[in-house]
């Protein structure tokens, strides 16, 4: 189970932004002789949801864009967005947009440049025997949700669909309350929870995935500070493009040089798990779905933008009077980088 995935948003000035110049197809096949060095750091360890960045890393397409880039993955006890704020690393993966807007609350100077995640992979888990199929049907159950979650998309949850706190215990990271409950739901990712309670239950949970009914926060974000996209927008631009290719190879292409470093720097992650969870990500339309058909992986719009601010503000997440515009620029996607990568049929 990971903590990052409801890690959101509350954590007041850690985000960053990054924004650059396209990238020519010229400059990204034909690598030059000096590479620019650039850090990104993830915000947990690796995984298949960072695969598309440790993909471009290991096939060599960061190369073919002139960067010699380092990745710094996150975990328990490492803060990489503390780290970009610092000035320590030119990227950071950031959970979703929540956390840009609590940037802008906190006048931290960094800004969403890529959404890599069309959808935030957050979902509530249930047991067959509830006959769960929609969202509503969660009400009567015992709910499982973390101190982030509830200061969050539970929020969210009460003030659009009428949910009530009175029915949530807390959720520690830990599926067994959930288990032996089969009159409850738990919170998790749709990329990773269900393989686990299948493997440790031996059943298939019920899914359902929030932002199919309206939580449209974008997800996995890449960001970077202010200054580093008014100085160097061309490196952001390539950064960009290049992470947005290296998705594109993940889902479509092949994968195995991606997972193979991803299962060096992370032995718990099995190719099963990293199998089902790239499925689960095409399946559901996590990376490419939405405006990312047509526009490219990555792709962020204002609309969508104000639409989930406007949630927010009506779920008392975030306050009315932030200028959530500075949050994020659409300077550097909807460049259509990618989109002949995916399959024909």
């Amino acid at each position: 189970m990971k903590l990052v995935h409801l890690l959101p948003l509350l954590i007041a000035g850690l985000l960053g932004a990054f924004a650059a110049v396209p990238a020519t197809d010229a400059v990204a096949q034909t690598p030059p002789a000096t590479l620019d060095k650039v850090s990104f750091g993830t915000n947990w360890v690796a995984e298949a949801e960072h695969g598309g960045f440790f993909q471009a890393l290991a096939d060599g397409t960061y190369k073919q864009y002139g960067l010699d880039v380092t990745i710094v993955p996150g975990g328990p006890n490492v803060n990489n967005r503390i780290l970009l704020i610092a000035g320590k690393l030119d990227f950071f993966m950031s959970a979703n947009t929540l956390q840009s807007f609590d940037a802008v609350a906190n006048n931290v100077p960094v800004v969403a440049v890529a959404a890599m995640f069309q959808k935030d992979p957050q979902v509530f888990l249930a047991h067959p025997e509830s006959k769960v199929t929609k969202l509503e049907d969660l009400k009567p159950l015992t709910l499982f949700v973390s101190k982030e979650g509830i200061a969050s998309y539970f929020q969210w949850l009460k003030s659009e669909y009428g949910f009530s706190e009175d029915r949530v215990k807390p959720y520690t990271f830990n599926a067994q309350p959930f288990l032996a409950d089969k009159k409850s739901a738990m919170q998790g990712y749709v990329t990773s929870e269900p393989y686990a309670v299948e493997k440790q239950a031996g059943f298939k949970p019920s899914v359902i995935l929030i932002a199919d009914y309206g939580f449209n926060a974008y997800s996995t974000l890449i960001e970077t500070r202010r200054n580093l996209i008014d100085s160097k927008p061309d490196l952001v631009q390539r950064f960009v493009d290049a992470s947005i290719i290296g998705w594109n190879h993940y889902l479509y292409g092949d994968n195995k040089p991606g997972n193979d470093m991803i299962k060096k720097l992370n032995p718990e992650m099995t190719d099963a798990l990293l199998a089902y969870s790239v499925a689960k990500m095409k399946e559901y339309g996590i990376v490419d779905s939405g405006d990312a058909t047509r526009d490219g992986i990555g792709a962020m719009t204002d609309a969508r933008v104000a639409s989930f601010f406007d949630k927010m503000v009506r779920a008392g997440v975030v306050r009315r009077d932030i200028d959530y515009r500075k949050a994020y620029t659409l300077r550097f996607v909807n460049k259509g980088v990618g989109v002949d990568l995916r399959p024909k049929n």
